[in-house]
């Protein structure tokens, strides 16, 4: 039996804490690229890996051999090289990796502190590797461990008490910025979830009824519309009902730019937000002097109050997160020995069979089942004695699970 290659969990990416709107535009996947991406991983041998894709963040959680396995399937699936991402990127391992996603998942590493709609991306992630085969049981754990420390945080701690994400911080930049708001023509662009979100804080804080909603799938901007009593417009009235516009926010998940200089026909002031990952109003918008643009990395630098607060809450996080984390430790260090009290368990088997069918041949009168009852007996004690040993050593279980494989000459699978 050939042994199995020895494999390392590890967790790559890029967020925006490095990589500016403009190479995390290039990292993006789309649904489409996220199926290539796990059907080429399972081509490639990856027994198990995640993919999650925000405006924020593209990260790969998977187990390798080399982290450069889960780079490759990131750059050949996206617009990104191997180059452009080693500039910007990080790669964590193990325990490290598993940190990184606790963090992610809990609100504290989004660019907004305490924006919890990542929980929603690991799920749906971890949701599409299930259905493609490519979600084990070590990676399944993790997940549910980080949704669980995130459901605690939100109800323990105010981590994400008041309002604030990248749609209520372009509101409120429009609200800071505009004068008599409640007066302006707004064209919404986009109905995906942060523009839902745009428009539910736009409806609630600007008391603007002045609000016109454009989708390419015009149903879906009228679902919207219904909730709110807002306008609705055709995608091809897009340019025109852009020249009665105060202010444009485009939310839309196109791959290139949908705005550009080329529409822009009006010759009143104009504020646009871009609120797309990648980028979807083309910089030349800028060379327009009626033009203000304004993209989602600017608005996330906008802190207040709520803000402050809520940093007083990361010990409460962060202890929670020890806590969910720890268990979860717990449970790994016992899945890390359990290959290897099996294989003692079949090996002291292996010996007992023999040995019974030589004792069958010198033994007139062998008593079958109590030979059987005792040297299972026997094998039981022996096996739980390892377990104990292995549980409770800790710190050098490694090595002694390394020492029982040599001792027994047993040939185990090798993860982590």
């Amino acid at each position: 039996m050939q042994q199995q290659k020895r494999t390392y969990f590890y967790a790559i990416g890029l967020s925006y804490k490095k990589a500016d709107a403009e190479v995390r535009g290039h990292f993006s996947l789309s649904e489409t690229a996220k199926l290539n991406l796990l059907s080429q991983a399972k081509n490639n041998g990856i027994e198990s890996v995640l993919v999650v894709s925000t405006c924020n963040r593209t990260e790969l959680y998977g187990f390798a051999e080399h982290p450069y396995q889960l780079i490759h399937l990131l750059c050949e699936n996206t617009k990104g090289t191997v180059e452009a991402f080693q500039e910007v990127a990080y790669i964590y391992k193990n325990k490290d990796a598993i940190s990184h996603m606790f963090r992610v998942g809990s609100g504290l590493d989004s660019q907004i502190l305490g924006d919890f709609e990542i929980i929603g991306q690991l799920k749906h992630g971890a949701k599409q590797a299930k259905k493609e085969g490519l979600l084990n049981s070590y990676l399944e754990r993790l997940v549910n461990s980080v949704i669980q420390a995130s459901k605690r945080i939100k109800t323990e701690t105010e981590l994400s008490s008041g309002a604030t994400s990248v749609s209520f911080a372009s509101v409120q930049y429009i609200m800071n910025t505009v004068l008599n708001i409640s007066e302006k023509n707004i064209l919404l662009f986009g109905t995906g979830k942060i523009g839902r979100n745009t428009c539910e804080n736009l409806v609630k804080h600007t008391k603007n009824s002045h609000i016109t909603l454009i989708n390419r799938t015009k149903d879906k901007a009228e679902a919207i519309a219904g909730k709110f009593n807002l306008i609705v417009k055709d995608y091809q009235d897009l340019e025109t009902e852009i020249i009665n516009t105060d202010i444009l926010i485009v939310a839309t998940g196109a791959e290139n730019p949908t705005i550009s200089k080329s529409i822009l026909q009006s010759k009143k002031a104009l504020l646009i937000l871009d609120l797309s990952i990648p980028k979807n109003v083309n910089e030349d918008v800028k060379t327009l002097d009626n033009v203000t643009l304004v993209h989602l990395d600017d608005l996330a630098k906008i802190t207040d109050n709520t803000l402050e607060k809520r940093k007083t809450y990361i010990p409460e996080a962060e202890a929670i997160i020890s806590d969910v984390m720890s268990e979860f430790n717990t449970w790994l260090a016992t899945l890390k020995f359990v290959p290897t009290v099996q294989a003692i368990k079949h090996k002291l088997t292996h010996i007992k069979n023999s040995e019974l069918n030589t004792q069958r041949k010198k033994i007139t009168d062998f008593n079958e089942e109590q030979a059987e009852l005792i040297s299972n007996n026997i094998i039981q004690k022996i096996t739980n004695h390892f377990a104990h040993h292995l549980r409770e050593d800790g710190n050098t279980s490694d090595e002694s699970i390394e020492l029982i494989k040599k001792i027994f000459q047993l040939e185990t699978t090798n993860n982590v």
